[in-house]
């Protein structure tokens, strides 16, 4: 057993609100060293830790806007958003379902609270990754993935001890639910207070996980509170979670996509040239059409 040891714990910082209806601390690109190349291919992530919205008419959310590159992965844990994009894909996720899309070639879309949640106001949380795409992908036709909580295969731990939801990649034998185009491991883990889980990625993937309830110890030493984000050194290969209290974490590896990356906004591209033809090709109404 080769241990994987912790590289940094990192505290939430102050949240800002994306559009009007995602309050998030932002853990991915940071400083802390959690840029886009030292945790490629997780370029982003936004935390909406618990936070309670009251009750509105007009649903919150982000109004239509482009993105390429790269795919949205969207887990919700409490409240439900509604999805919209121009290729024509649409839906509603709920607590424990996954929305993957890949905008690759250009796509616009648009994201808010669904209807009824919205009317009824409520505690909402949420994680949204941006995964990289590799230069021969950046530029494949958009697509979409709505995975329902029942679709998610899991890894039950003996005892009833908890369980691991295998969203993408492969735990112990159980194969994820979402496709990808490079190797991602994303691992929606829920402990019941003293479960302990192993977990075993390659050395050179780029490690993480974010604390989202509860309080869990690491390799039998580090404590790690609620809110807070785990980086692992690139050495190694194992590592030990033990839930303090029920807990649920969320474990994220993947292999790096070592290419360059030149992102501004919504665009992440491999050159500066390929940018200023995703600024035009946008301005050119090449990424299709929503209302907002």
């Amino acid at each position: 057993m080769s241990r994987k040891n912790i590289e940094i714990v990192v505290a939430p910082k102050t949240p800002h609100y994306v559009g009007d209806g995602f309050r998030v601390h932002n853990f991915i690109p940071s400083g802390y060293h959690l840029d886009m190349e030292r945790m490629n291919p997780f370029i982003l992530m936004d935390y909406n830790a618990p936070f309670y919205f009251p009750p509105t008419d007009k649903p919150r959310g982000v109004s239509v806007h482009p993105h390429r590159g790269f795919e949205t992965v969207t887990i919700a844990y409490k409240g439900r958003i509604a999805h919209h994009d121009s290729a024509g894909n649409s839906g509603v996720i709920k607590e424990g379902d996954v929305q993957w899309m890949t905008a690759a070639a250009g796509i616009l879309h648009k994201e808010y609270h669904e209807t009824e949640f919205s009317k009824a106001g409520g505690e909402f949380q949420m994680v949204q990754l941006w995964v990289n795409l590799p230069a021969k992908d950046k530029m494949s036709a958009p697509k979409y993935q709505g995975i329902t909580h029942d679709q998610i295969h899991k890894y039950e731990l003996a005892g009833k001890n908890g369980l691991v939801e295998v969203i993408a990649g492969n735990y112990k034998g159980i194969q994820g639910t979402a496709t990808t185009f490079t190797p991602v491991n994303l691992l929606n883990t829920r402990l019941n207070k003293g479960a302990k889980t192993d977990f075993s990625f390659p050395s050179n993937y780029n490690t993480a996980l974010l604390v989202l309830e509860g309080e869990i110890k690491v390799n039998d030493t580090e404590v790690v509170p609620t809110d807070h984000f785990v980086l692992f050194e690139n050495k190694g290969e194992d590592f030990v979670v033990e839930a303090m209290e029920n807990a649920i974490i969320l474990v994220l590896s993947g292999a790096p996509i070592n290419e360059p990356i030149a992102a501004q906004g919504p665009f992440v591209m491999n050159t500066r040239s390929e940018l200023i033809q995703a600024i035009e090709d946008y301005n050119l109404g090449k990424f299709g059409y929503l209302e907002e």
